[in-house]
């Protein structure tokens, strides 16, 4: 069995394009309600996942730096300023079983990539263990 067992299409996905600014990001994170999204660019490729964390931390380094108008800066910085690399790293469609379970244990969410490196989807822990063990 492969990660397409398990996948929610990007259709399904909630996901920011790198050249949004950070405080669009923000708000398409608070109006979904994820703690983090995948990162694509404009030809669809991923290119990395946004947590709440990684906003806050920006934040917290413009404050550090004397930073006064927050909102500013955040309305010129662009996601892909501040994503961090290899973070969520992607997982090939084909990946065996085991190796996406024991991703999945250790982020919230597996993005999967095609052959091209273009973002399909993402597996969550959810979804493997809906799918795993299903009830009684």
């Amino acid at each position: 069995m492969n990660a397409a067992f398990y996948i929610t299409p990007k259709s399904s996905v909630t996901y920011l394009f790198e050249d949004w600014t950070v405080k669009y990001a923000l708000s398409q994170l608070k109006k979904h309600g994820y703690n983090a999204v995948p990162v694509i660019d404009r030809d669809g490729c991923y290119t990395g996942s946004l947590s709440q964390g990684d906003v806050l931390w920006f934040i917290y380094e413009l404050m550090q730096h004397g930073e006064t108008d927050i909102l500013a800066q955040c309305e010129r910085t662009l996601v892909k300023q501040i994503v961090p690399q290899g973070k969520y790293p992607a997982a090939h469609i084909d990946i065996p079983e085991s190796e996406l379970v024991e991703r999945a244990l250790e982020q919230n969410f597996v993005p999967l990539v095609d052959d091209r490196k273009s973002f399909i989807g993402i597996v969550t822990r959810r979804s493997i263990m809906s799918k795993k063990f299903k009830p009684l």
